[in-house]
């Protein structure tokens, strides 16, 4: 079905899509092979413009030997080797200049365009980048003109600027989920555009307007659905569908105003607004993105402290104590300053690279790993074993925390894209989910190490939403909590939540240390809570 359903129909249609992650690792790769497909695009345009140069200097040279040989063609023709020119021309040359139009130079663009074309994102990619935008849209509170002009804050870059097609392309994302919220914001920028005088291919006034009308009639709102209505009929008096909406909006808004004058008042539609998704959670989580974190009384932050640490004198750190500092207090979250290099970094990346799939997330009732769409990032798993680095970062997080890692899960290294995100979610296995971790038969997850491996322009924070933390990347430093009490029961104040990359490339890895090996490291507690 083109463009919004009749209203008469009452048919919704909503075509699902699973949001695809492009990491921002697959993205530079992205860009590299469209450079190269550009370059070869050019060397067929020369080739091209190389042919076209053959013929035109043939048709020239024939063109003044016709103009010549015009004047007395009787006298051009009785020298022999006139004739015997015209003979050779007919009989080979307009052969070879008819071989020669049809020989084809694109073969080795088409053939380098087919070889990349297996790479390229496609119509799932495509609207999960449009979902990006408008999470980010949300999360950040930015309007439509803010992002569609690409005055995005904290952005040094030349703007990049969204067309009205582009406005149009993600206002039908949104129409094709339902999301008419989202529907009128894009398509309301797409037609501001258009009536601003920017040129649009292919699309027009109408089209859009249809979309409109429909949108925020989904949304209760049947004077704007009416005037978007009457708008389009100006533009296109024929159009079946509008006409019919005309009768059927004035005939319901007839109705309204009669129910309201005998209420005493207009009623607020209760549908117009963010979708339905839009829980109370979800509000804290993107105030906190947004760098609102609940302040700490006085007395609180009197008990964060930064020091050096050395583990309890461990020969390692005797000399060269790390720098730990307290992020919150309850729970107690600390970050490790400089605590891997960038070179260590760099290897852990050039090794996750090639094997980034989407992010998994273990099933709560089977316990097995699966995709899901609230974690929006690729990820990849790294064995002690497969390089000195990954098991020097391993050995290293052992000596800094105490603990046993030997049975902890793999490192896990994680690139967002973008709007890549991961929403509020405990680490650990609750009570209901009594088989999260059984294949791997070492317990539940103890504690959490989230190390930062780059820096990102905006957004990108580590959020917690029970307590109303924010922990910010930063390069080199690591991040480390418990996510049991000693006790064995899990800390609920350690649900967190990864806020969506605004600018730049977020790179983090993650250890998640399990019980098992920690029996005598992190001695269990008498009282349940503690």
């Amino acid at each position: 079905v083109h463009g919004p359903i009749s209203v008469f129909s009452l048919i919704s249609l909503i075509s699902v899509c699973t949001c695809v992650v492009v990491s921002s690792g697959h993205m530079i790769d992205l860009l590299s092979t469209e450079k190269e497909l550009v370059t070869s695009l050019k060397s067929y345009i020369q080739a091209e413009e190389d042919k076209l140069q053959q013929i035109k200097e043939w048709a020239d040279r024939l063109d003044a030997l016709s103009a010549e040989a015009s004047q007395d063609p009787e006298e051009f023709l009785g020298h022999p080797v006139n004739a015997f020119k015209l003979m050779k021309r007919l009989n080979t040359e307009w052969v070879e200049l008819e071989s020669l139009i049809l020989k084809d130079v694109s073969d080795e663009f088409i053939s380098n365009l087919t070889i990349h074309r297996q790479h390229f994102p496609n119509d799932e990619d495509q609207t999960g980048a449009a979902k990006a935008l408008m999470r980010l849209q949300d999360t950040y509170q930015l309007d439509t003109d803010t992002i569609a002009s690409g005055q995005l804050p904290g952005s040094s870059l030349p703007r990049s600027v969204l067309t009205v097609e582009d406005c149009y392309d993600v206002g039908k994302v949104a129409y094709s989920e339902a999301d008419y919220y989202h529907t009128e914001l894009w398509m309301a920028q797409a037609l501001k555009q258009l009536d601003q005088g920017e040129p649009a291919a292919g699309l027009d006034a109408v089209t859009i307007l249809d979309y409109l009308s429909y949108s925020v009639y989904q949304q209760g709102e049947l004077q704007s659905a009416l005037d978007f209505t009457k708008r389009l009929l100006e533009l296109d008096p024929t159009h079946q569908r509008a006409n019919g909406n005309l009768k059927y909006f004035e005939y319901q808004l007839a109705k309204q105003k009669q129910a309201e004058g005998e209420q005493g008042g207009r009623q607020r539609s209760e549908t117009r607004g963010r979708p339905a998704d839009y829980l109370p959670e979800r509000k804290k989580y993107e105030q906190l993105c947004r760098g609102e974190a609940v302040e700490m009384t006085p007395r609180r932050q009197s008990r964060l402290f930064c020091r050096y640490h050395d583990n309890g004198r461990h020969p390692r750190y005797v000399i060269g104590p790390v720098k730990q500092e307290d992020e919150w207090d309850r729970p107690h979250i600390v970050r490790y300053h400089d605590i891997v290099s960038d070179k260590e970094m760099e290897k852990v990346k050039e090794l996750a690279k090639p094997r980034l799939r989407r992010a998994t997330i273990s099933n709560p009732v089977t316990g097995v790993l699966e995709t899901a769409h609230y974690r929006i990032s690729k990820s990849a798993w790294l064995g002690a074993f497969e390089h000195p680095v990954v098991d020097k970062i391993n050995q290293r997080i052992e000596d800094v925390t105490g603990l046993d890692v030997s049975t902890a899960e793999d490192l896990q290294v994680a690139n967002y894209g973008v709007g890549g995100q991961y929403e509020p979610h405990f680490d650990f296995g609750r009570k209901d989910e009594p088989d999260a971790f059984e294949e791997l038969g070492t317990g539940n997850r103890i504690a959490t190490w989230l190390l930062y491996m780059s820096d990102v322009q905006a957004g990108g924070a580590t959020v917690f939403t029970d307590v109303g933390a924010a922990v910010w990347p930063k390069k080199g430093s690591a991040v480390f909590w418990y996510n049991l009490f000693p006790s064995g029961e899990g800390d609920y104040r350690t649900r967190h939540a990864a806020c969506p990359v605004l600018l730049g490339n977020k790179w983090v890895s993650n250890k998640w240390i399990h019980e098992r090996g920690q029996e005598f490291r992190r001695r269990c507690s008498l009282q349940e809570a503690h």
